[in-house]
């Protein structure tokens, strides 16, 4: 059985491509994926309504968007997240911080690892 196996992810990607990537990855993984959001709001209104396990956040989205909002609410209702970016941690805003990095390009092997260490993670601090 997969470390993955039922977790409910969240993906916000603003590009087609890479989102459908991330889901075929993911749900190879054991993993179920509750949404695909490309924009601030409709990642907002899918965390409402799928009550996901972790999120897997781009940092830059379509229409000069940043994945920020959506990393105040996660962290606001205790679900833990991986942040996608090319970006270092010096170069991310403070509020991204508190997800677990991962720097792109990865492997589907380091994504499997991430999410499990932000679950992890949220867990032991719960």
């Amino acid at each position: 059985m997969s470390a993955l196996q039922d977790l409910r992810v969240l993906v916000v990607e603003n590009d087609e491509m890479s989102a459908a990537l991330l889901q075929m990855q993911l749900v190879h993984s054991g993993a179920l994926v509750v949404g695909l959001a490309a924009s601030v709001a409709e990642a907002l209104r899918l965390l409402e309504e799928a009550s996901p396990d972790v999120a897997l956040l781009d940092y830059r989205l379509a229409h000069n968007e940043t994945s920020e909002p959506v990393a105040a609410a996660l962290a606001a209702r205790g679900v833990p997240f991986v942040l996608a970016t090319g970006m270092t941690a010096e170069q991310l805003p403070v509020a991204m911080r508190s997800g677990v990095l991962l720097i792109k390009p990865y492997l589907s092997a380091e994504l499997s690892k991430a999410l499990v260490r932000a679950v992890g993670r949220s867990s032991a601090n719960a």
